[in-house]
Protein backbone atom coordinates (compact mmCIF):
# COMPACT_ATOMS: atom_id res chain seq x y z
CA UNK A 1 0.00 0.00 0.00
CA UNK A 2 1.56 3.99 -0.69
CA UNK A 3 2.39 5.43 1.81
CA UNK A 4 -0.05 8.13 1.24
CA UNK A 5 -2.52 6.11 1.24
CA UNK A 6 -1.06 4.18 4.69
CA UNK A 7 -0.81 7.29 5.97
CA UNK A 8 -4.66 8.30 5.21
CA UNK A 9 -5.51 5.01 6.35
CA UNK A 10 -3.86 5.18 9.84
CA UNK A 11 -5.19 9.67 10.16
CA UNK A 12 -8.89 8.15 9.78
CA UNK A 13 -8.68 5.14 12.00
CA UNK A 14 -7.69 8.27 14.50
CA UNK A 15 -9.77 11.07 13.50
CA UNK A 16 -13.37 8.71 13.73
CA UNK A 17 -12.25 7.76 16.86
CA UNK A 18 -12.38 11.35 18.32
CA UNK A 19 -15.80 12.33 18.05
CA UNK A 20 -17.59 9.86 21.20
CA UNK A 21 -14.31 11.39 23.32
CA UNK A 22 -15.19 15.46 21.74
CA UNK A 23 -18.59 15.35 22.28
CA UNK A 24 -18.12 14.73 26.12
CA UNK A 25 -16.22 17.84 25.99
CA UNK A 26 -18.68 19.74 23.96
CA UNK A 27 -21.79 18.98 25.95
CA UNK A 28 -20.40 20.62 29.11
CA UNK A 29 -21.63 24.38 27.41
CA UNK A 30 -23.90 23.36 24.66
CA UNK A 31 -26.99 20.75 24.23
CA UNK A 32 -27.38 17.57 22.39
CA UNK A 33 -28.82 19.64 19.98
CA UNK A 34 -26.47 22.67 19.50
CA UNK A 35 -23.50 20.02 19.05
CA UNK A 36 -25.11 17.55 16.48
CA UNK A 37 -26.37 21.18 14.51
CA UNK A 38 -22.81 22.88 14.64
CA UNK A 39 -21.01 19.77 13.32
CA UNK A 40 -23.16 19.28 10.30
CA UNK A 41 -23.39 23.05 9.43
CA UNK A 42 -19.72 23.52 9.58
CA UNK A 43 -19.57 20.46 7.05
CA UNK A 44 -21.98 22.04 4.93
CA UNK A 45 -20.64 25.43 4.46
CA UNK A 46 -17.21 23.70 3.41
CA UNK A 47 -18.55 21.00 1.17
CA UNK A 48 -20.92 22.94 -0.75
CA UNK A 49 -19.19 25.17 -2.44
CA UNK A 50 -16.92 22.49 -2.97
CA UNK A 51 -19.69 20.43 -4.43
CA UNK A 52 -21.35 23.30 -6.18
CA UNK A 53 -17.90 24.63 -7.95
CA UNK A 54 -17.62 20.72 -9.36
CA UNK A 55 -21.04 21.16 -10.74
CA UNK A 56 -22.67 17.61 -8.35
CA UNK A 57 -25.55 19.04 -6.76
CA UNK A 58 -28.30 19.90 -10.04
CA UNK A 59 -28.30 16.02 -10.77
CA UNK A 60 -29.29 15.64 -6.91
CA UNK A 61 -33.05 16.86 -7.79
CA UNK A 62 -33.81 13.69 -9.20
CA UNK A 63 -32.99 11.81 -5.95
CA UNK A 64 -34.28 14.47 -3.57
CA UNK A 65 -36.50 11.68 -0.96
CA UNK A 66 -33.07 9.56 -1.27
CA UNK A 67 -31.13 12.14 0.12
CA UNK A 68 -33.54 13.27 2.51
CA UNK A 69 -33.85 9.90 3.97
CA UNK A 70 -29.79 9.92 4.13
CA UNK A 71 -29.78 12.58 5.70
CA UNK A 72 -32.03 11.91 8.42
CA UNK A 73 -30.78 8.07 8.76
CA UNK A 74 -27.16 9.55 8.41
CA UNK A 75 -26.92 12.49 10.28
CA UNK A 76 -30.12 14.08 12.16
CA UNK A 77 -30.51 10.64 14.23
CA UNK A 78 -27.28 9.63 14.88
CA UNK A 79 -25.45 12.56 15.57
CA UNK A 80 -28.21 13.95 18.10
CA UNK A 81 -28.64 10.48 19.81
CA UNK A 82 -25.02 9.93 20.23
CA UNK A 83 -24.80 13.14 21.78
CA UNK A 84 -28.09 12.79 24.23
CA UNK A 85 -26.73 9.44 24.99
CA UNK A 86 -23.56 10.61 26.18
CA UNK A 87 -25.19 12.71 28.88
CA UNK A 88 -25.83 9.58 30.85
CA UNK A 89 -22.81 6.85 29.61
CA UNK A 90 -19.09 7.19 28.82
CA UNK A 91 -17.60 8.12 25.37
CA UNK A 92 -15.48 4.89 25.34
CA UNK A 93 -19.13 3.35 25.79
CA UNK A 94 -20.85 4.62 23.18
CA UNK A 95 -17.62 4.27 21.00
CA UNK A 96 -18.25 0.08 21.37
CA UNK A 97 -21.79 0.02 21.01
CA UNK A 98 -21.27 2.06 17.17
CA UNK A 99 -19.35 -0.69 16.68
CA UNK A 100 -22.01 -2.71 15.69
CA UNK A 101 -22.56 -0.85 12.85
CA UNK A 102 -21.47 -3.78 10.76
CA UNK A 103 -23.40 -6.10 11.92
CA UNK A 104 -26.69 -3.86 11.30
CA UNK A 105 -26.17 -2.99 8.09
CA UNK A 106 -26.27 -6.93 7.22
CA UNK A 107 -29.59 -7.37 9.46
CA UNK A 108 -31.14 -4.38 8.03
CA UNK A 109 -30.11 -5.28 4.42
CA UNK A 110 -32.90 -7.53 3.52
CA UNK A 111 -35.71 -4.57 4.48
CA UNK A 112 -33.95 -2.15 1.62
CA UNK A 113 -34.31 -4.93 -0.79
CA UNK A 114 -30.75 -5.58 -0.70
CA UNK A 115 -30.41 -9.52 0.18
CA UNK A 116 -26.95 -10.83 1.26
CA UNK A 117 -27.01 -14.82 1.55
CA UNK A 118 -26.54 -15.52 5.07
CA UNK A 119 -24.22 -18.09 5.03
CA UNK A 120 -22.46 -19.69 8.58
CA UNK A 121 -19.76 -17.62 9.18
CA UNK A 122 -22.38 -14.36 8.87
CA UNK A 123 -24.16 -16.27 11.28
CA UNK A 124 -22.10 -16.69 13.52
CA UNK A 125 -20.63 -13.38 13.67
CA UNK A 126 -24.38 -11.87 14.30
CA UNK A 127 -24.44 -14.54 17.25
CA UNK A 128 -20.30 -13.29 18.75
CA UNK A 129 -21.51 -9.56 17.99
CA UNK A 130 -24.67 -9.97 19.91
CA UNK A 131 -22.86 -11.95 22.61
CA UNK A 132 -20.48 -9.06 22.93
CA UNK A 133 -23.50 -6.65 23.44
CA UNK A 134 -24.76 -8.55 26.42
CA UNK A 135 -21.34 -8.93 28.06
CA UNK A 136 -21.00 -5.16 27.37
CA UNK A 137 -24.04 -4.15 29.00
CA UNK A 138 -24.49 -6.97 31.67
CA UNK A 139 -20.64 -7.58 32.90
CA UNK A 140 -20.40 -4.05 33.66
CA UNK A 141 -24.35 -3.73 34.93
CA UNK A 142 -25.59 -0.85 33.18
CA UNK A 143 -27.85 0.75 36.27
CA UNK A 144 -30.47 3.33 36.34
CA UNK A 145 -32.86 4.55 33.88
CA UNK A 146 -30.96 7.26 32.66
CA UNK A 147 -28.39 4.97 31.92
CA UNK A 148 -30.60 2.29 29.85
CA UNK A 149 -32.03 5.41 28.21
CA UNK A 150 -28.71 6.55 26.48
CA UNK A 151 -27.91 3.09 25.64
CA UNK A 152 -31.03 3.61 23.79
CA UNK A 153 -29.62 6.64 22.11
CA UNK A 154 -27.08 4.75 21.01
CA UNK A 155 -28.77 1.93 19.61
CA UNK A 156 -30.99 4.13 17.72
CA UNK A 157 -27.74 5.99 16.39
CA UNK A 158 -26.53 2.43 14.97
CA UNK A 159 -29.80 1.98 13.17
CA UNK A 160 -29.70 5.25 11.65
CA UNK A 161 -26.04 4.95 10.91
CA UNK A 162 -26.79 1.20 9.15
CA UNK A 163 -29.22 2.42 7.44
CA UNK A 164 -27.56 5.31 5.80
CA UNK A 165 -25.06 3.09 3.92
CA UNK A 166 -28.12 1.02 2.53
CA UNK A 167 -30.09 3.93 1.56
CA UNK A 168 -26.66 5.11 -0.51
CA UNK A 169 -26.39 1.39 -2.37
CA UNK A 170 -30.36 1.14 -3.07
CA UNK A 171 -31.01 4.68 -3.99
CA UNK A 172 -27.81 6.36 -5.13
CA UNK A 173 -25.86 4.32 -6.26
CA UNK A 174 -25.29 6.35 -9.45
CA UNK A 175 -24.97 9.69 -7.69
CA UNK A 176 -21.63 11.85 -6.83
CA UNK A 177 -20.64 10.99 -3.23
CA UNK A 178 -19.32 14.27 -2.69
CA UNK A 179 -22.53 16.19 -3.54
CA UNK A 180 -24.69 13.61 -2.05
CA UNK A 181 -22.43 14.18 1.08
CA UNK A 182 -22.75 18.22 0.86
CA UNK A 183 -26.90 17.92 0.27
CA UNK A 184 -27.38 15.50 2.98
CA UNK A 185 -25.53 17.90 5.41
CA UNK A 186 -26.85 20.88 3.97
CA UNK A 187 -30.44 19.26 4.45
CA UNK A 188 -29.58 18.07 8.16
CA UNK A 189 -28.36 20.88 9.09
CA UNK A 190 -32.05 22.83 8.20
CA UNK A 191 -33.89 19.56 10.11
CA UNK A 192 -31.71 20.39 13.00
CA UNK A 193 -31.71 23.97 13.59
CA UNK A 194 -34.96 24.61 15.11
CA UNK A 195 -34.31 22.43 17.86
CA UNK A 196 -30.69 23.58 18.06
CA UNK A 197 -32.12 27.39 18.65
CA UNK A 198 -34.59 26.18 21.79
CA UNK A 199 -31.78 24.81 22.86
CA UNK A 200 -29.25 27.44 22.45
CA UNK A 201 -26.99 28.13 25.25
CA UNK A 202 -27.93 30.93 27.71
CA UNK A 203 -24.24 31.82 28.16
CA UNK A 204 -20.51 31.83 26.65
CA UNK A 205 -19.37 28.49 26.06
CA UNK A 206 -15.87 27.83 27.51
CA UNK A 207 -13.26 27.63 24.71
CA UNK A 208 -12.54 23.51 25.29
CA UNK A 209 -16.88 23.33 24.39
CA UNK A 210 -16.18 25.53 21.28
CA UNK A 211 -12.61 24.15 20.14
CA UNK A 212 -14.86 20.36 20.31
CA UNK A 213 -17.26 21.70 18.23
CA UNK A 214 -15.12 23.23 15.78
CA UNK A 215 -13.05 19.82 15.28
CA UNK A 216 -16.08 18.14 15.41
CA UNK A 217 -17.59 20.20 12.25
CA UNK A 218 -14.31 20.41 10.24
CA UNK A 219 -12.07 17.90 11.42
CA UNK A 220 -14.30 14.40 11.88
CA UNK A 221 -16.73 15.16 9.88
CA UNK A 222 -15.35 16.97 7.00
CA UNK A 223 -11.99 16.40 6.73
CA UNK A 224 -12.70 12.66 7.34
CA UNK A 225 -15.46 12.36 5.27
CA UNK A 226 -13.04 13.68 2.05
CA UNK A 227 -10.31 11.31 3.37
CA UNK A 228 -12.71 8.49 3.15
CA UNK A 229 -13.71 9.31 -0.35
CA UNK A 230 -10.23 9.06 -1.36
CA UNK A 231 -9.25 6.20 0.63
CA UNK A 232 -12.04 4.30 -1.23
CA UNK A 233 -10.44 5.65 -4.43
CA UNK A 234 -6.68 4.60 -4.08
CA UNK A 235 -7.10 1.28 -1.82
CA UNK A 236 -10.71 -0.09 -2.82
CA UNK A 237 -13.37 -0.15 -0.51
CA UNK A 238 -13.48 -3.57 1.31
CA UNK A 239 -9.64 -2.02 2.55
CA UNK A 240 -11.43 1.21 3.66
CA UNK A 241 -14.05 -0.56 5.66
CA UNK A 242 -11.59 -1.86 8.18
CA UNK A 243 -11.52 1.48 9.54
CA UNK A 244 -15.19 0.91 10.98
CA UNK A 245 -13.07 -2.11 13.19
CA UNK A 246 -10.25 0.27 14.79
CA UNK A 247 -11.74 3.52 15.71
CA UNK A 248 -13.96 2.15 18.70
CA UNK A 249 -10.31 1.17 19.88
CA UNK A 250 -9.40 4.72 19.68
CA UNK A 251 -12.30 6.28 21.38
CA UNK A 252 -11.98 3.52 24.43
CA UNK A 253 -8.61 4.12 24.41
CA UNK A 254 -9.44 8.70 24.61
CA UNK A 255 -12.00 7.78 27.15
CA UNK A 256 -10.14 5.89 29.63
CA UNK A 257 -6.54 7.70 29.31
CA UNK A 258 -7.87 11.27 28.94
CA UNK A 259 -11.15 11.21 30.22
CA UNK A 260 -10.54 8.61 33.64
CA UNK A 261 -13.66 6.95 32.67
CA UNK A 262 -14.07 3.16 33.59
CA UNK A 263 -13.12 0.18 31.61
CA UNK A 264 -14.12 -2.89 33.18
CA UNK A 265 -14.20 -6.80 32.25
CA UNK A 266 -17.65 -6.53 30.35
CA UNK A 267 -15.76 -3.78 28.17
CA UNK A 268 -13.00 -5.32 27.57
CA UNK A 269 -14.98 -8.64 27.02
CA UNK A 270 -17.59 -6.74 24.65
CA UNK A 271 -15.25 -4.85 22.63
CA UNK A 272 -13.38 -7.62 21.42
CA UNK A 273 -16.85 -9.92 20.72
CA UNK A 274 -18.34 -7.10 19.01
CA UNK A 275 -15.34 -6.51 16.47
CA UNK A 276 -14.93 -10.14 16.23
CA UNK A 277 -18.79 -10.83 15.06
CA UNK A 278 -18.20 -7.84 13.03
CA UNK A 279 -15.30 -8.74 10.90
CA UNK A 280 -17.32 -11.97 10.57
CA UNK A 281 -20.51 -10.97 9.77
CA UNK A 282 -19.37 -8.18 7.16
CA UNK A 283 -16.07 -10.34 5.37
CA UNK A 284 -17.45 -10.81 2.34
CA UNK A 285 -19.27 -7.64 1.99
CA UNK A 286 -17.58 -4.04 1.91
CA UNK A 287 -19.44 -2.25 4.86
CA UNK A 288 -18.86 1.87 5.55
CA UNK A 289 -20.17 4.42 7.91
CA UNK A 290 -20.52 8.07 7.02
Amino acid sequence: MPWRVSLTFISLCVIWGLPYFLIKIALVDFSPAVVAWIRITLGAAILLPIAWHRGVLRPLLAHKAAILGFAVAELVIPFFTVALGERWISSSMAGILIATVPMTVVMLAPAFGLKEPLGARRVLGLAVGFCGVIALLGIDRISGLLQWVGVGCLLAAVIGYAAGPLIVQRYLRDVDELGALAASLAVAAIILLPLAALAAPDHVPAIPAIAAVVVLGLVCTTVAMLMYFYLINAAGAARASVVAYINPAVAALLGVLVLDEHFGVGASVGLALILGGSWLATRKASMSQA
